[in-house]
């Protein structure tokens, strides 16, 4: 682990740059394609629609992930995140509309932990609703 920032320069409160992450069609096919998730609620409307769902809705994994790209950019290493979780709380709906869906994350510092870790905790949203609950990361700081 390489993270440039020291634990003893972060206090609880410090804010992680927010991002916004567009999320097209063409990304869950891509991301199927890596993750080998071929479900067809992330690329057929019609039986998103067929089993209740709004639309194409994205994977769960790949919005988690998203969020996580917050906690990795802020800490300099992937590999300073020692601990992450969140709980699903809504889907991301995405359109085929040209524009998709975009998912705002934001992140700050909830506790200073021992060891040099801090807990970090997140907000991601879509389309004004909450769509990650109980996002944390706990990252190892120099």
């Amino acid at each position: 682990m390489a993270t440039s920032i020291s634990y003893d320069e972060v206090e609880v409160g410090t804010e992680l740059p927010a991002r916004s992450f567009p999320v097209t069609r063409a990304d869950l096919v891509r991301y199927a394609g890596a993750s080998g998730d071929f479900n067809p609620i992330h690329w057929n409307e019609r039986f998103a629609r067929e089993v209740g769902l709004p639309d194409v809705i994205a994977h769960g994994m790949f919005t988690m992930a998203e969020a996580a790209r917050v906690v990795t950019d802020w800490a300099g290493d992937p590999g300073a995140v020692v601990e992450y979780g969140v709980r699903f709380t809504k889907p991301v709906v995405v359109p085929d509309d040209g524009a998709g869906a975009v998912v705002e994350v934001s992140g700050k510092v909830a506790a200073k932990l021992d060891g040099r870790r801090v807990r970090v905790d997140l907000t991601a949203t879509s389309a004004g609703q909450k769509v990650l609950g109980m996002s944390r990361a706990v990252v190892q700081l120099a």
